[in-house]
């Protein structure tokens, strides 16, 4: 299995660790006054989603995740999973919505997502960083309560998220959000 070495971590790059998947989320370099320095990371298991801060002393090498990421568009929602087309060989994979996890929320039918294949295995659906959809229910805004500046409510979007959007949006608007955070960023029509 191919390693790689603690002065190559980076964001974003998938390691194994004790048997187990993980992306790197953060990595800092630490040199102590004393004693040999290392590096303090902060991990997401590609499964449960739990971040947990791991140290490795500077030099260590540790195992690549065998993992693989693949554009896929979702085709439609079944019961209690989902389903994807790989958009290369035109393969479907129906995932289980309990390992898509929050992301469910972020479901779209016909849009791409990055899918991660752990040994074979579906572990994580990843949506696009930005999304635009169309808000189905949100209460009227209150005229002329500006005056404590960003005044937010709440609203229900075309996936069934629900997210804070500025009172001057109405119902059928389409807006911008990030999936990340699940924040209004901007009104698109």
């Amino acid at each position: 299995m191919p390693q790689i070495s603690t002065n190559e971590f980076r964001a974003g790059i998938k390691i194994e660790v004790e048997g187990q998947p993980y992306t790197i989320v953060s990595n800092e370099f630490v040199k102590p006054g004393k004693g040999q320095a290392f590096n303090r990371v902060r991990i997401k298991h590609l499964i449960t989603s739990r971040v947990i801060e791991k140290t490795f002393k500077s030099g260590d090498k540790v195992d690549v995740a065998d993992v693989v990421d693949t554009n896929m568009r979702l085709l439609y929602k079944e019961g209690d999973s989902a389903v994807f087309m790989d958009e290369i060989s035109f393969e479907q994979t129906s995932i289980p919505l309990k390992n898509i996890g929050d992301t469910a929320q972020w479901l779209v039918e016909d849009l791409l997502y990055s899918v991660v294949f752990y040994k074979g295995v579906p572990v994580t659906v990843e949506p696009p960083t930005f999304m635009e959809m169309k808000i189905i229910e949100t209460a009227p805004g209150d005229r002329g309560n500006t005056a404590s500046g960003r005044v937010l409510k709440p609203a229900i979007l075309q996936s069934g998220a629900k997210v804070q959007v500025p009172i001057f949006i109405e119902e059928g608007e389409i807006v911008k959000i990030d999936t990340r955070t699940g924040e209004y960023v901007s009104r698109v029509s």
